[in-house]
């Protein structure tokens, strides 16, 4: 396709599971148009207006944020002349870049961004994360000219002939995680660095006991953390900022079982930024080995080489992820979402026998067995690694960007 972009607009933002998508996108475009303008729009004082200057692109900010679930609200006062200034600061946005196409991810600041775009005849794209959308891309649906759907089934909320299934996108350097293709050091000449852990208690286990050991573990992965390269590892995240219910889990299965060679397996534990001194203090009171708890994983990608089981929550992202990771997979919903929408994400995996489903009502009380049970069951973890492989879209934002070409395309030519 000889048609090239020259300017893009993308909008949206309010957390990573928004953010990482849009730059994603970005990169991509970038990829294929360097010349190409590229510049977001977020809503004042969310993440965004930190995350996507810190990755190399400019954003402006919108004096915009979502209506107050108590309708009573004092601060939904204020909401009217919010939407009015966003809406006409968006048009001026829109009329100084002069965008080829317009990109919405969700988010606050998506809304008056593409209702003006639509308004002005720009052609209009939004790119969908969760099985459950949320209420901008919901409102917006009817109008754009396509929705890239992260996940299958979509009709049921967006019109069918406008939506492409696409997968998530996901940047570069999480598709490395999978050791595939072209890695994002080779292409942009820099270096990982590694950087030591904060720790809690670590020390190796010396038995292994009937586990499952799928030969996939990298070696020297475990050992960036002072774990054996000998013993099963179990990777354990409830997010950046943690969860609480995963990490009672992970405590009550250290209590049952204090030593390695009891569990058979050793245990990476990431507890979340906010219950990381809480959590190491517990840890270092308890007589027990082969575990490292830590609030943020530094190497993601040791971590997921080391691991023979992985235990996460299911946001979009991190099933998008964890699928290219290709390791079997327990997926523990959180119940604090909208619509119960990250069972529907880990559905998307379960229904193919990629992972295991385990309800955070019963994560306490049931992840050690579920552990155990994948651990001693070898052929049962290479079907679910092999499933996961192929839910995998690791090129997803590819497919993305395919479809903003395909609009900018046909718009040239009317």
């Amino acid at each position: 396709m000889s048609q090239q972009i020259k300017q893009v607009l993308i909008s949206g933002g309010g957390t990573g599971g928004h953010i990482h998508p849009a730059l994603a996108i970005a990169d991509e475009i970038k990829e294929r148009h360097p010349h190409a303008g590229i510049h977001f729009v977020g809503a004042l004082g969310r993440m965004e207006m930190d995350k996507v200057p810190a990755s190399g692109y400019p954003i402006t900010g919108l004096w915009i944020s979502g209506l107050d679930r108590s309708l009573t609200s004092l601060r939904n006062l204020t909401f009217p002349l919010k939407l009015m200034s966003s809406l006409w600061r968006a048009r001026q946005l829109l009329r100084k870049h002069r965008p080829d196409v317009v990109i919405g991810v969700g988010g606050f600041a998506s809304g008056p961004l593409l209702d003006q775009a639509v308004r002005m005849g720009i052609p209009t794209l939004i790119q969908e994360q969760n099985s459950f959308p949320g209420i901008t891309n919901r409102l917006l649906a009817k109008r754009v000219d396509c929705i890239c759907a992260g996940m299958p089934g979509m009709e049921r909320w967006f019109p069918a002939n406008r939506i492409v299934e696409t997968g998530n996108p996901l940047r570069g350097h999480v598709r490395d995680l999978a050791g595939g293709g072209e890695s994002h050091a080779d292409r942009h000449g820099s270096e990982t660095h590694i950087q030591e852990p904060s720790r809690g208690a670590a020390s190796q286990g010396t038995a292994s006991r009937g586990a499952a050991s799928q030969g996939t573990a990298s070696q020297g992965a475990a050992s960036h953390w002072g774990l054996s390269e000998n013993i099963p590892l179990v990777f354990v995240m409830g997010g950046s900022l943690g969860a609480q219910s995963m990490n009672d889990a992970v405590k009550a299965l250290i209590s049952a079982q204090p030593q390695s060679s009891e569990r058979g397996f050793q245990l990476l534990w990431q507890c979340g930024s906010r219950h990381e001194k809480e959590c190491q203090e517990w840890l270092s009171g308890q007589a027990c080995d082969g575990v490292v708890c830590t609030g943020f994983i530094d190497r993601m990608d040791l971590a997921y080489r080391a691991a023979h089981v992985i235990a996460s929550r299911a946001g979009a992202m991190s099933v998008a992820e964890l699928a290219l990771v290709g390791k079997p997979t327990i997926l523990v919903p959180s119940p604090h979402v909208a619509e119960d929408h990250q069972t529907f994400n880990a559905r998307s995996l379960t229904d193919r026998g990629a992972a295991v489903l385990l309800p955070d009502v019963d994560v306490k009380s049931k992840l050690g067995t579920t552990l155990a049970s994948l651990l001693t069951d070898p052929q049962r973890c290479r079907a679910m690694g092999q499933a996961m492989k192929e839910a995998a879209r690791p090129w997803a934002a590819k497919a993305v960007v395919d479809e903003v070409q395909r609009l900018v395309f046909n718009a040239s030519r009317q």
